[in-house]
């Protein structure tokens, strides 16, 4: 099942290539959508998928040994139509 969600994320997240790394799995995983830092220090991303290839991506931000997720929030959003690709923002 496809859906959309926005996630920001606490903790180690900038300075650490989270952006970078989040970016290019979410590219082999076929996932769009976009990332960003925010002024406070956290990210945000809003992310498209399958699911399960969600879920695959939150695993895979959560073994880089640089970044440091303390806490995330997530809302489901509704999907996007004509979305093609996942980007760095700012």
């Amino acid at each position: 099942m496809e859906e959309r969600r926005h996630i920001y994320f606490y903790g180690r997240v900038q300075g650490v290539g989270f952006r970078w790394k989040a970016m290019q799995t979410a590219k082999y995983l076929n996932l769009t959508g976009w990332v960003q830092n925010m002024y406070n220090g956290n990210v945000e991303m809003e992310v498209q998928g399958e699911k399960e290839l969600i879920d695959r991506l939150m695993q895979e931000l959560n073994t880089d040994r640089f970044i440091r997720i303390e806490k995330t929030e997530m809302l489901t959003l509704p999907l996007v139509d004509g979305e093609r690709d996942f980007k760095v923002r700012g």
